[in-house]
């Protein structure tokens, strides 16, 4: 599937070996519509990966949503389009019709959210994110139509992430740092410099909870 966005770094957290890849490569320079999404989870899957824990940020537009808090979604929309979404392409994998009613339905999920209040990280449960293509960030009109469809949060690479990850045989959860209001939902301007610096902050907690169920692969 070519190559993927950056290697597998290794890491031990206690007793748990925790494998990670940048998924916008090293220098962060990999749009999201350019992410080789299917070599970044089957080079996961060769390596024994059985669980994933994707952190992907995303704006807001729905009461209680705020910036700053992470939201671990329970559903999606996929809005994104001519990105290889399917290890089911012809080739030697084997056509696949998976079932995908509750994208995020593992007990991988479960965890993630009682590890984040063990440790009394703001965090909530739930909600629908809508994936869009990227990178330039949505219009007023876009947002509403994505309000109107039932999205509570917005991002860029949870698709075809999640859906791979279940052609795998993976237990996929997100955990999403929500870095700003989406465009029309606030009176302020959005710009890269306070979308960075809440996304520095949400990050930290992410790995507090990541740190968590690694400390504690048992619970």
């Amino acid at each position: 599937y070519g190559s993927a966005s950056a290697p597998i770094a290794a890491y031990m957290v206690g007793d748990t070996q925790l494998l990670f890849i940048a998924r916008h490569g090293r220098q962060h320079n990999i749009p999201p519509d350019k992410v080789n999404y299917r070599a970044n989870l089957y080079s996961l899957h060769q390596a024994g990966v059985k669980d994933v824990i994707a952190v992907n940020a995303v704006g807001a537009m729905t009461d209680g949503y705020e910036p700053g808090v992470l939201a671990v979604p329970d559903q999606l929309i996929d809005y994104t389009w001519g990105r290889e979404q399917s290890f089911s392409d012809g080739g030697d994998f084997g056509l696949q019709h998976i079932e995908f009613t509750h994208p995020f339905a593992g007990p991988l999920r479960r965890r993630v959210l009682e590890a984040a209040r063990a440790w009394s990280v703001p965090v909530l449960d739930g909600g629908c994110i809508g994936v869009v293509q990227g990178p330039r960030l949505e219009t007023d009109a876009q947002i509403h139509r994505l309000q109107r469809d039932g999205s509570d949060i917005v991002g860029m690479t949870s698709m075809p992430e999640a859906s791979l990850a279940r052609e795998l045989g993976m237990d996929y959860a997100s955990i999403c740092p929500i870095a700003n209001w989406a465009a029309g939902i606030s009176d302020q301007a959005i710009t890269m410099e306070a979308i960075q610096e809440t996304i520095r902050d949400s990050v930290r907690q992410a790995r507090t909870v990541i740190e968590h169920l690694c400390r504690n692969p048992a619970d």
